[in-house]
């Protein structure tokens, strides 16, 4: 749906200085100001996923932050965008969330220099971030080459684990684990853009982990091949995925996407569940030559990124993302 609605808007192709617009679905906007100098832009706000007001601060911060790494950035300012139900939240709990983004924000090095708050019926928060990237380091999730192995830098599984939590049966742990994911930084991603070899770069989120493939695809030309037994999954994500436990976003992905991915014969619905769970401040998604996956994996590790693997690969072909 919104593919359609953004193609019944002016062309960008007016403004040369705009590297990168809307065109392939890239995480943030890049505008060139000189031959050194780019600025990136990009928000993200949403109602909470976890009921802490300071841990939702500091996820949907987080998160935020996460688009302007994703392209190869490092973030320099961000304006909150925030709305509360002002009769129904406590002013703790209003300072608590922001509290949070500012938390996330400082770990990022980034002020929050304004924003602005509205009255809103159910809370909403999030970020306005501005970075800045050299013009020719901009990694874009459309320059992949066939060939290249794809590489994720976190594990998969967030979503999942949201579904438990709204009904109240996440356990202390997979709480635990579902906030050290959402809270940890992507800024790794400006490491990665450095490395020449790296051809595209973005990260997992709303989409899923074939959404989000299949537009590495579709911006490429390619076809990918997804290895199911590769793939990094929170702990604990497996058992609360055997038992059931989904978003309805992964359905609405399986809507969007099911004519592009494949997947085997009998395949059980809770691994198809994996493949598009909507992820919140996900990993970064890496397409490089084979003889640079050690030093993406090194780049990755030594960042403090344990789940980062080899998930697949690009070839020629149509558009599409296989799983075997």
């Amino acid at each position: 749906m919104l593919d359609g609605i953004l193609s019944q808007l002016p062309p960008t192709v007016k403004y040369p200085n705009l590297l990168v617009g809307v065109e392939t679905g890239d995480d943030s906007a890049v505008y060139k100001i000189n031959s050194e100098q780019a600025i990136v832009a990009t928000t993200d706000f949403f109602m909470p996923i976890v009921d802490n007001p300071y841990d939702f601060g500091r996820i949907a911060a987080t998160n935020a932050l996460s688009d302007v790494y994703a392209i190869g950035g490092k973030p320099i300012m961000a304006l909150a965008i925030a709305g509360f139900p002002v009769n129904k939240m406590s002013s703790d709990d209003i300072a608590q969330v922001l509290g949070g983004g500012v938390a996330a924000c400082e770990a990022a090095g980034v002020p929050i220099a304004g924003g602005h708050t509205i009255d809103a019926t159910e809370p909403l928060y999030g970020l306005a971030v501005i970075g800045t990237i050299h013009p020719n380091k901009i990694k874009r999730n459309s320059d992949g080459r066939a060939g290249d192995v794809l590489i994720l830098g976190k594990g998969l599984g967030v979503g999942i684990l949201g579904a438990a939590l709204n009904k109240d049966e996440l356990d202390p742990k997979g709480y635990e684990i579902m906030v050290e994911s959402t809270t940890k930084l992507n800024s790794v991603g400006a490491d990665l853009a450095a490395l020449s070899e790296v051809n595209a770069l973005t990260d997992v989120t709303g989409f899923g982990l074939c959404g989000h493939m299949y537009e590495f695809c579709k911006g490429a030309n390619l076809s990918a091949t997804i290895v199911w037994d590769k793939l990094p999954i929170l702990d604990t994500v497996l058992d609360y995925a055997q038992k059931g436990y989904n978003t309805g976003a992964a359905d609405r992905n399986w809507d969007s996407f099911c004519d592009q991915v494949v997947t085997p014969d009998g395949m059980p619905q809770w691994q198809k569940n994996i493949l598009m769970d909507p992820q919140t401040s996900g990993g970064l998604l890496v397409s490089c030559p084979p003889e640079a996956v050690d030093t993406v994996l090194k780049t990755f590790h030594d960042s403090g990124f344990d789940y980062a693997s080899v998930i697949g690969s690009l070839s020629d072909g149509e558009a599409k993302v296989s799983v075997i």
